[in-house]
């Protein structure tokens, strides 16, 4: 599966959930997760969370990795580690935005996350 777009580029206007994305079967134990926001208008702010699941259907309570609240535009990359999922086969993205200030309520974000494999924790592991 991976390298792949766990989200692919979307404009949300709500929060929402992405599609339950297979992890397959040689996934790395750490990830490296880049988040895109392409399109954004000002005064809202945007949260993302990843979610793992054994099942694609039971997600647990807490996400497993939650990326920084974002308010612009840019590339944002942050490292997951699923050592403490080791069940997990799924992951999903979830979001919640707000907007704020003068003008239109409905905030409007075009974003992806991307997954791939965190080559710096496998040549580590070799090394060690």
């Amino acid at each position: 599966m991976l390298p792949n777009f766990i989200f692919p580029e979307t404009t949300v206007e709500k929060d929402g959930t992405g599609p339950a994305i297979e992890l397959g079967t040689e996934s790395s134990p750490t990830l490296l997760l880049t988040l895109g926001i392409m399109d954004i208008v000002e005064q809202e702010s945007l949260d993302v969370s990843i979610w793992a699941s054994a099942d694609g259907e039971n997600w647990g309570e807490k996400p497993l990795r939650a990326i920084p609240q974002k308010f612009y535009r840019g590339t944002y990359q942050i490292l997951c580690d699923l050592s403490s999922r080791p069940d997990a086969k799924f992951l999903r993205v979830q979001w919640k935005v707000a907007r704020w200030g003068v003008g239109s309520s409905t905030p409007m974000f075009r974003f992806y996350v991307f997954a791939e494999p965190f080559a710096g924790a496998i040549s580590q592991a070799k090394t060690a």
